[in-house]
């Protein structure tokens, strides 16, 4: 593989996604030998179950398109697109100083800081698919319960 432009900037997990696709990464490990590495076909694997999982092409530049009326920075528009937020909270904590920026409209005027961040969220619901369902093992943290100890053995 040749280098063509390096450094050419940051890529989102979708991107990833799509060049691990188009490299050969599969699930499963056996499947992939020769093709990719190893480590790839996990990264592969761990990507499917993120919010890149669900996304196209299409998705990701109708959400550039219409996230510009939010002044959001690059690495906030990345952010966004990598982890899908689907809260207030998330918005907060993904977006640097949403509250300073949420608090005007495309147009500079002052609104409603609330309003304007559902807004936001409403627009990342309808333009970003929702996340791949996780299997009921990540959900609890792919531990197994143990099983009780029997009452006969605690007699002994």
């Amino acid at each position: 593989m040749k280098i063509l432009k390096e450094n050419a900037g940051p890529l989102t997990n979708f991107e990833v996604l799509d060049f691990l696709r188009s490299r050969g990464a599969k699930i499963d490990p056996m499947g992939c030998l020769g093709a990719v590495a190893a480590s790839e076909c996990k990264v592969y694997e761990y990507l499917l179950k993120t919010p890149a999982g669900s996304q196209t092409r299409e998705s990701i530049y109708e959400f550039v398109k219409r996230s510009e009326g939010f002044r959001l920075a690059d690495a906030d528009k990345l952010n966004v697109m990598n982890w899908r937020p689907s809260s207030a909270a998330d918005a907060y904590a993904m977006i640097e100083e949403c509250g300073r920026r949420f608090n005007r409209d495309e147009h500079l005027e002052a609104c409603n800081e609330d309003e304007r961040v559902q807004e936001f969220l409403d627009m990342v619901k309808e333009v970003l698919p929702p996340p791949p369902p996780k299997a009921e093992a990540e959900e609890d943290g792919g531990a197994e319960p143990e099983p009780e100890p029997k009452p006969d053995a605690m007699q002994e």
